[in-house]
């Protein structure tokens, strides 16, 4: 491993995750660049678990979306656990998957007829949040070393704090619109009504109150439409 290439490596993956415009590039600039960064790395994504179900995010290989169905069929598998909400293993490695696995009896030798050699997984995780887990796979058995954890380690410590501040970025953007577009709905109501803007809040909240509907999306219908439908 050529640790001075990786720095520049790493150094130049920061500045793109800043850069990236939403968390879905975010995501794609994480798990593209884990297969450029650690070696042996053929198929790279992003598990994040909902009690007994699964999303992949992100994924580079079809290869990612069958091991995490597989996983979620069977209730069990690395990533599976990797990514559960509590905190629990952050990182795990498996060199050869042709072999028996006690832990993980059922989903070894299926995973190794998808055509999984060896596996890595990180929980990605910050002070506040865990956030999932960043997956990499290998089609051959034995091709993560000592070396190649030391990089998805650092890799998804750097991807951690990157999603947290996209997720962040990007819930601050929608609580802007979300407001900007309720005060042009309440703006509307005001003028089409002629009631006051108290008024004018009470019945979009009452609209989605009554109808189960979000109130940005009531404040949506009201913009696109000129009233309440």
């Amino acid at each position: 491993m050529d640790w001075g290439r990786f720095a520049q490596q790493m150094a130049s993956m920061a500045r793109d995750l800043l850069a990236q415009d939403s968390v879905d590039d975010t995501l794609e600039r994480i798990t593209a660049s884990a297969t450029e960064l650690v070696d042996g790395c053929d198929a790279a994504g992003i598990l994040v678990r909902h009690a007994t179900t699964v999303r992949t995010l992100a994924p580079t290989d079809p290869l990612v979306v069958d091991s995490d169905r597989l996983q979620e069929l069977l209730g069990e598998g690395p990533c599976f656990d990797a990514a559960r909400s509590t905190r629990g293993e952050r990182l795990f490695r498996i060199a050869d998957l042709t072999g028996e696995h006690q832990r993980w009896p059922a989903y070894a030798p299926r995973a190794h007829s998808l055509g999984v050699g060896s596996m890595m997984g990180f929980l990605l995780f910050t002070e506040d949040e865990n956030l999932g887990a960043l997956n990499l796979y290998s089609r051959k058995p034995g091709a993560f070393t000592e070396a190649s954890e030391t990089a998805g380690r650092l890799l998804a410590s750097h991807a951690a704090v990157a999603l947290s501040s996209a997720r962040t970025h990007a819930q601050m953007e929608q609580a802007v619109a979300t407001r900007h577009a309720i005060g042009e709905a309440m703006g509307i109501l005001m003028g089409s009504h002629h009631i006051t803007e108290e008024q004018a809040f009470d019945v979009l909240r009452r609209y989605s109150q009554e109808n189960n509907v979000k109130l940005r999306e009531v404040a949506r219908l009201v913009c696109a439409g000129g009233s309440l439908p």
